[in-house]
C-alpha cells in the first residue's frame, strides 16, 4: 500500500475540525478558545495555538478557499519534494506566520498601551477596557475611537486559518514554477506566478500597513506576509545548500 498524500490528510483534518466546531452544539466556543491563536497577554493564550490555529477556520467559505489553495498549489510541491519535506515546509511556514503575526500585533498593542499609560490611565482600567470593550467617550476622544477598537481587537480576537502556511506554499510554487499561469476569480486574464504572487503579497503589505483591505475585514495580513517570508527563506536556504 502506498503512502497517503500529506495534503489529503491535512484537508481531512481541517474539514473534521470545522465540522466539529460548527456542527456539534456547544463546541464552537470551546474549539476557538482552545485551538485558535490568541494574543499572548490574553488568558486564553497557549503555546500550542501556534500550530493548532492552522487547522481552525472561521466558516465554510474560509475553509473551502484555503483547502482549494492548499490542494492547487501544494500538490505539485509534494510530488517534487515528497511527503516529509512538504510537511516540514508547511508547518514551519504556518508556525512562522503565527509568530510574525503575533510580534507585529504585540508591537501595535504596546504602542497604544504605553500611550494610555502616558495619559494617566491605570493598568487596571486598561484591563477593564479590554475585557469590557466599552471605552469612555473622553478616552476615545484622546486616543481615537478606531485605535481603541483596534486595541481591543488585538487582545480579544484570535487568529485562525491555514493562510499563513499556504502563503509559504504560494511562494515556493512561484519559485519552482514561475511561468505557471494563474487564473483566479477576481482576475480577468491569467497572470504568471512570478508576477501574481508578489502582487498578492504586496497587497497584503499595503492592507496591513494602511488598514484598508480590498478583500474585506478580518484578514490576518501580517500572517500572510509572515508565511511568505518563511517560505522564501526556506527556499533560499535549500537552493543555496543544494548548489
Amino acid at each position: 500500500m502506498g503512502k497517503i498524500d500529506a495534503i489529503k490528510v491535512l484537508i481531512v483534518v481541517n474539514v473534521i475540525l470545522c465540522a466539529v466546531t460548527f456542527q456539534i452544539p456547544g463546541m464552537e466556543g470551546r474549539m476557538f478558545t482552545t485551538l485558535a491563536l490568541y494574543f499572548p497577554k490574553n488568558d486564553h493564550f497557549r503555546y500550542w495555538q501556534f500550530v493548532t490555529n492552522m487547522f481552525m477556520h472561521g466558516g465554510l467559505a474560509h475553509l473551502l478557499f484555503n483547502m482549494y489553495a492548499l490542494w492547487a498549489f501544494g500538490t505539485p510541491l509534494e510530488h517534487v519534494w515528497g511527503r516529509n519535506r512538504f510537511l516540514f515546509f508547511y508547518f514551519l511556514s504556518g508556525i512562522g506566520a503565527g509568530v510574525i503575526y503575533t510580534l507585529v500585533n504585540y508591537f501595535q498593542f504596546e504602542n497604544i498601551y504605553n500611550e494610555l499609560i502616558g495619559l494617566g490611565v491605570s493598568p487596571a482600567d486598561i484591563q477593564n477596557l479590554l475585557t469590557s470593550r466599552n471605552p469612555s467617550s473622553s478616552l476615545a476622544d484622546a486616543v481615537g475611537e478606531q485605535r481603541l477598537i483596534n486595541f481591543s481587537h488585538l487582545y480579544n480576537t484570535p487568529a485562525v486559518g491555514a493562510s499563513g502556511a499556504i502563503y509559504g506554499v504560494l511562494v515556493a510554487f512561484g519559485i519552482l514554477y514561475p511561468n505557471a499561469k494563474l487564473a483566479l476569480i477576481f482576475l480577468p486574464v491569467p497572470i504568471a506566478a512570478k508576477y501574481f504572487i508578489p502582487i498578492l503579497i504586496g497587497l497584503d503589505l499595503f492592507s496591513g500597513i494602511t488598514g484598508f483591505s480590498i478583500f474585506g475585514g478580518g484578514i490576518g495580513h501580517f500572517a500572510h506576509i509572515g508565511g511568505a517570508i518563511i517560505g522564501f527563506l526556506l527556499m533560499w536556504y535549500w537552493r543555496k545548500r543544494e548548489q
